[in-house]
């Protein structure tokens, strides 16, 4: 019982830092996605795709997540937008108060779409609200039709499942539309993309679609 009691204060706590978070992001205009999935499903290849193809229509930040190193604030860099990392030290979930203190050295004026990678891990980010516009969960086709069932927490708060590394799937023994069924079970409400981020397939689909997010002022 006092182990639930500390998460709960725990969970209270980072709650009121995330509406903090969300009431500033909103009165800048940002829209903002916390990008999720296991270690080793596309994110950060995801999001070089994405920001390849939207750094023309639309000012770009991101706040890298990650347990040590900042490899992926590096490879994010060398695509010319803001980057933030946070080091968690051994944390598995970034908190409110971490994505608080990265975009404090932001310009948040100068942004329209704030990228969040958070850290690799289908578990602890799904209780950790970071002030988000909306989660987005990456599975690759290699992790199996099996995931959202196993992790329910995850697709159930999601808001977009972008089914990745689809150019594997003649070596893997997976059915997309598995993938979908089991998503969608737990969450009918996902909106659902298939790429490949590497070869940059079925990106520009997703991207349109944040495009049309940010048009109609994230509704």
């Amino acid at each position: 019982m006092s182990v639930v009691t500390i998460e709960r204060k725990v969970l209270q706590k980072n709650d009121t830092l995330a509406a903090a978070n969300r009431e500033r992001f909103a009165s800048n205009g940002l829209l903002v996605l916390n990008i999720v999935s296991s270690p080793g499903a596309g994110k950060t290849t995801l999001l070089e795709a994405t920001i390849e193809q939207l750094r023309d229509r639309a000012r770009i930040a991101v706040v890298e997540g990650d347990v040590q190193t900042d490899l992926d604030a590096q490879r994010v860099a060398k695509y010319g937008v803001p980057v933030v990392q946070i080091v968690t030290n051994g944390g598995c979930h970034l908190e409110a108060n971490l994505v608080a203190d990265a975009v404090g050295s932001l310009d948040l004026d100068q942004v329209d779409l704030l990228l969040i990678e958070n850290v690799g891990n289908l578990v602890c980010p799904a209780n950790f609200d970071l002030g988000e516009a909306m989660k987005v969960v990456v599975l690759s086709t290699a992790e199996g039709a099996d995931k959202p069932l196993k992790y329910p927490a995850m697709f159930r708060k999601a808001a977009v499942l972008i089914i990745n590394k689809v150019d594997l799937l003649p070596y893997v023994s997976v059915d997309v539309a598995e993938i979908r069924r089991h998503a969608l079970q737990i969450n009918p409400y996902l909106v659902i993309f298939e790429t490949a981020a590497t070869s940059r397939l079925g990106v520009t689909e997703w991207c349109d679609w944040l495009v049309a997010k940010l048009t109609a002022g994230h509704a």
